[in-house]
């Protein structure tokens, strides 16, 4: 229990806000977009700024987790993000917001990494698929609040205000990790920063890795860029729900995604005694979801609030290949290679969500703000044929080292 008091609860709450900060402008993009007389393009860029601030420092958060360890990573990185919380509740203009967003964005890049390090660090290996899963689910929880009790709150008092309290809660947990984690004596921090590059150069170079890489990256990237801006305006613009409904279906997909974190944990571990390895796991679970967006692209909109309890539940799959990597590489290299990974996934989410954007803007958009249903087919179609294309590729490709 102990572990669980200092460890755990302290990394998947920075978990929980990075994951809140993400997904909010689902719920707030629409009303973001009439005050601030914003594009789908211009919309679908603010928000994905975050994803290519978060990607971009994946690859020194990796270096500095392994030399420097999580605590102090995700502590520092997180009164960033408050800093970003509070420039975007004071934004004026598009650019403003922008600013505010990517230091968001940079903020939060190591609450999830350095999640998974700690968790490598302090836990058992045979629990770090259950652990790991735990603490995206703790990010379920982040979603969760960004959804109805967030369009609750920001009816009350705007989003404005909204996000300077944001700020101050950042920094409550920036602090909370900095004095109750503890840390491990650590030689890497003496290591020669080149040496620390080739590292990560190593990973980029393995085969193991372009093996699961492609796949995970595009299938995450996939989920967050619909789920944390595209399922709202879909919601109301195909499956013709209000905002309050909106808000409810989304609540019901971030529910989906918590329980879904929760069992593909529990599910990986019980068939990994059963030498069933995780990556066999993780490619079952990125199929199912595969599935359930073809769903999404057929407009099935009969019980939406079901349809996005399963896309979230289906949309966590992928969070399993950091336990395959964590056995692909040895351990001095975890923290990199999770981190390699997650540059690929953040940059696809980035691409994916303002890419999105773009393609619904080539319709014209209707007198009362809704988008064109053939722009929502256009770009999800575009999305999921990716994933096909990778799921094949990892079908067929095979790489020479050990398996995982």
């Amino acid at each position: 229990m102990r572990l669980v008091a200092v460890i755990f609860l302290p990394f998947a709450l920075g978990y929980f806000f990075s994951y809140l900060y993400r997904t909010v402008n689902a719920v707030i993009g629409p009303d973001l977009a009439l005050e601030m007389l914003l594009s789908p393009g211009q919309l679908g860029m603010l928000t994905s700024t975050y994803f290519i601030a978060f990607a971009s420092a994946q690859i020194p958060v990796g270096i500095y987790l392994d030399s420097h360890g999580p605590r102090r990573v995700v502590a520092v990185l997180l009164l960033i993000a408050a800093v970003g919380a509070f420039l975007f509740s004071i934004g004026e203009g598009l650019w403003g917001l922008v600013l505010g967003r990517a230091l968001i964005g940079l903020g939060v890049a190591a609450c999830l990494m350095g999640a998974f390090k700690a968790m490598s660090e302090w836990f058992p290996g045979e629990k770090l698929p259950f652990m790991n899963g735990l603490v995206v689910a703790f990010g379920g929880l982040g979603a969760m609040v960004a959804t109805a009790p967030t369009e609750a709150f920001v009816s009350e008092v705007g989003w404005r205000f909204g996000f300077a309290a944001l700020a101050i809660a950042t920094l409550l947990v920036a602090a909370a990790i900095w004095y109750v984690a503890p840390e491990r004596e650590r030689a890497g921090a003496s290591e020669p920063m080149a040496s620390r590059i080739n590292g990560m150069v190593s990973i980029y170079r393995s085969g193991l890795f372009w093996w699961v890489a492609p796949l995970a990256a595009l299938s995450q990237g996939s989920f967050l860029a619909i789920q944390t801006l595209w399922a709202g305006p879909w919601l109301r613009d195909v499956a013709g729900l209000d905002s309050r409904a909106v808000s409810f279906t989304l609540l019901a997909g971030a529910a989906g995604f918590v329980l879904g974190n929760v069992f593909i944990g529990l599910i990986a571990e019980r068939l990994a005694r059963r030498d069933i390895p995780p990556l066999v796991t993780a490619a079952g679970g990125m199929a199912l979801f595969i599935l359930v967006q073809l769903l999404v692209l057929l407009e099935w909109t009969f019980a939406p609030e079901l349809l996005w309890f399963i896309f979230g539940a289906t949309g966590t799959a992928g969070v399993v290949i950091f336990a395959v990597l964590a056995r692909m590489f040895p351990a001095e290299l975890v923290g990199r290679a999770s981190t390699a990974q997650n540059l690929l996934i953040f940059g696809a989410a980035f691409a994916l969500q303002w890419g999105m954007g773009e393609v619904i803007n080539l319709w014209p958009v209707a007198t009362d703000g809704a988008y064109s249903v053939k722009g929502y087919r256009a770009a999800f179609g575009a999305a999921l044929a990716l994933q096909v294309a990778a799921f094949a590729w990892m079908l067929a490709y095979r790489p020479k080292p050990k398996s995982a």
